[in-house]
């Protein structure tokens, strides 16, 4: 994966099974408890917006997958090679899910971040996400333990306020 690849070159696709060896290897990479093929598999089953984030020479950069409900997007997962951050990727695919709100009729997208995920939490907060909840429990964490996840919301349904100047 190229360390250099730009946002605004980058090119977002339909998550596919065939994308998933590559979306894989950079989910176990990434994370201590990552998704599994089946978490990956039953997500495009179900009809789960899921894209990937692919340099336009076709090296995966990214993914995202989120969930609609009524009124509203539920951002599940989201994904940025560690050689590709601090680029853009992931304001851009949040930018492309804020769209998607948008024209589905969606206003609001909620997630939930590690509470010991300061980084990602910071990016959210900088983003226009607040802090709304927390969930006991909800991540596994090491020797069995578990972890409380942080709620956050961001209200998208403002068509006046440009997706791409997400803060």
């Amino acid at each position: 994966m190229s360390a250099r690849i730009d946002a605004a070159v980058a090119v977002v696709r339909p998550m596919t099974i065939a994308s998933l060896d590559g979306v894989l290897e950079l989910e176990l990479e990434v994370y201590p408890f990552p998704w599994t093929r089946g978490n990956f598999v039953d997500s495009l089953v179900a009809g789960y917006t899921a894209w990937t984030l692919n340099h336009v020479d076709g090296d995966l950069i990214g993914y995202c997958v989120a969930m609609a409900g009524v009124d509203e997007m539920h951002l599940l997962n989201i994904t940025v090679a560690p050689t590709a951050r601090q680029r853009g990727h992931a304001r851009r695919l949040l930018a492309e899910l804020v769209r998607l709100c948008r024209r589905s009729g969606a206003t609001r997208l909620w997630l939930e971040v590690r509470e010991s995920n300061f980084q990602a939490r910071d990016a959210y907060r900088r983003l226009g996400f607040a802090q709304v909840g927390r969930r006991k429990g909800y991540y596994p964490a090491p020797e069995g333990r578990r972890e409380d996840a942080v709620v956050m919301s961001l209200d998208v349904g403002d068509d006046e306020r440009d997706p791409d100047a997400l803060d």
